[in-house]
């Protein structure tokens, strides 16, 4: 792979000559490009204390073309920040099997093929493995060793201990360093599984929990104590998923219900206990804790934050809380804002924690008029609302917390891929945390457009 600054290598097919779909068309369009380009151009100063990998993971399909626009191939974007310098931006597809092999479902065996998966959704870091996850298969680790950052080290199935797909949404337990995650199935049972890793990376719990049907869950909860399910009315549909084109295989089913179900973490193959709520969807939880009640550590209550969409491709979805009473078996659920946004983040070392601070993006692009769009952070305490916006022209992506120094909750900056259609390109801007109105800290330009996509993290060296 050459790596002087501004090289490119060429793997995609050329665009299709027809107008493409909305979820192919503006910046939500591919790259054909792998780039590597060394020092690019910076306005303002990066912060010094901040050493480590920016990276963000969306679709981005080789042929240029897909039904729907969660079933791109992945690519990471990623740029080195080194002592207040940004060292370097590359993109890279993730090599899956189906990305090298072309799609498939089943393995030579006849089972679900679970390497087989586009690897688009999100990356992560435990136990010094960094992976490229979706929720339909097996994750796939990144190399990240000099000369070959980004590139792609093979599917990880957790020294073959993992035999579900995996969810793109763990989560990592900043008091015991656990990761905690689920996967879902479609065809067979079970229909869900919970596993758990230790902090040194070993999957030491997978445990099935009994669901009525199979259902698209994206994300999930964690606290403390407890690990939170999410079964909502957004059921698998086998005739879309056999259809060529079909599009996304889930159909709204709203007597199927809506539920949550708790699980203590220090009985992880114990009941579950389940309470409904109003029938919604949610793609993405902020942050979930336990409200103490016993003196023990342990609340009779855990409160939930969620971006809450009405129903499964309604739009407009909004910040709720959900109080869940254990002893009661209810649930409180109070919308806390009108602003339609998406992507909640926190400092990812309160994940189960009580969090004062939540960041969401807002973006704004209508088929017409002008682009635009904005980040907010919600105080949690107080309910104190503080934005920026970025003007005509400029989306932001998911804006991802690098912290400032080692206090959980304390000063840090929020990281966030921006979208500039005056120059068809995008930039990482970098925001004070503490003072989100102001100017951006600092903007580091980028060489090509980085799409639309879904979720990324700060990989700090240290």
């Amino acid at each position: 792979m050459t790596t002087t600054p501004g090289a490119t290598t060429t793997s995609a097919a050329p665009m299709a000559s027809k107008p493409p779909a909305p979820h192919l068309a503006g910046n939500f369009a591919p790259v054909a490009e792998e780039l590597t380009t060394h020092e690019p151009a910076v306005t303002g100063a990066i912060p010094p204390e901040l050493s480590g990998w920016y990276v963000r993971n969306g679709p981005n399909p080789q042929d240029a073309a897909s039904a729907h626009w969660f079933f791109g191939d992945g690519m990471v974007h990623g740029i080195r920040i080194d002592e207040g310098r940004a060292r370097s931006y590359r993109n890279r597809w993730v090599r899956t099997s189906s990305f090298t092999d072309g799609a498939r479902v089943h393995d030579r065996q006849g089972g679900t093929d679970l390497t087989a998966g586009a690897a688009n959704t999100h990356v992560v870091r435990h136990a010094g493995r960094t992976l490229a996850l979706v929720e339909s298969s097996f994750p796939y680790e990144l190399d990240f060793r000099p000369g070959c950052e980004l590139e792609t080290l093979g599917a990880y199935d957790f020294a073959g201990r993992l035999t579900t797909a995996m969810t793109a949404h763990p989560k990592t337990c900043p008091v015991t360093g656990e990761l905690h995650f689920f996967g879902y199935g479609t065809l067979d049972q079970p229909f869900l599984t919970y596993h758990r890793a230790d902090a040194q990376g070993e999957l030491v719990v997978s445990r099935p929990v009994e669901v009525p049907a199979a259902t698209m869950m994206h994300d999930f909860h964690l606290t403390a104590s407890h690990v939170v399910f999410m079964d909502l009315p957004a059921v698998f549909d086998p005739q879309t998923a056999q259809r060529p084109g079909g599009g996304l295989p889930y159909r709204w089913d709203e007597e199927y219900g809506a539920r949550l179900g708790v699980l203590r973490r220090d009985d992880p193959y114990g009941e579950v206990c389940w309470l409904t709520v109003d029938p919604c969807y949610v793609f993405h939880a902020l942050n979930a804790y336990d409200e103490p009640g016993d003196g023990a550590g342990r609340g009779d209550r855990i409160v939930l934050h969620v971006v809450r969409y009405e129903r499964l491709g309604a739009s407009g979805p909004t910040l709720w809380k959900w109080t869940l009473d254990l002893a009661t078996g209810t649930v409180r659920e109070d919308q806390l804002d009108d602003q339609a946004c998406e992507f909640p983040r926190v400092d990812d070392r309160l994940a189960g924690l009580k969090s004062r601070f939540g960041h969401v993006t807002v973006s704004r692009t209508p088929p017409a008029g002008p682009i635009s769009g904005a980040l907010l952070r919600y105080d949690l305490r107080t309910g104190a609302v503080a934005r920026h916006e970025f003007g005509a022209g400029r989306v932001p992506a998911e804006a991802a917390f690098a912290p400032a120094d080692d206090r959980p909750g304390g000063p840090g900056w929020l990281l966030s891929y921006v979208y500039d259609a005056a120059r068809d390109a995008s930039d990482l801007v970098i925001l004070d945390a503490d003072d989100l109105a102001a100017p951006p800290v600092a903007t580091v330009h980028l060489p090509q457009r980085v799409p639309f996509g879904f979720h990324g993290n700060w990989l700090a060296d240290r």
